[in-house]
């Protein structure tokens, strides 16, 4: 992790997000403590397995619903 000062940060912010953004850890120190720790975003938050969208099945070949039917029909 990169230690900077407050002061190093105003002036070069910009510089200091790229680090960020290319998945660098900055904490930021000012008068000596440190008060801030900037850490590249998450590619996607993390979702409870409840709230993520299931998976569909897909099945080849003739659905259930009408193979039944058809055996009805010709059956009578």
């Amino acid at each position: 992790m990169k230690t900077i000062t407050f002061t190093e940060f105003r002036k070069n912010a910009s510089g200091v997000l790229d680090l960020v953004e290319r998945g660098e850890r900055v904490r930021v120190l000012r008068h000596g403590r440190a008060i801030a720790k900037i850490v590249p975003a998450e590619e996607r938050p993390h979702q409870p397995a409840w709230k993520r969208p299931g998976l569909r099945l897909v099945m080849a070949g003739e659905s259930l619903a009408k193979a039944v039917l058809e055996e009805r029909r010709s059956t009578t």
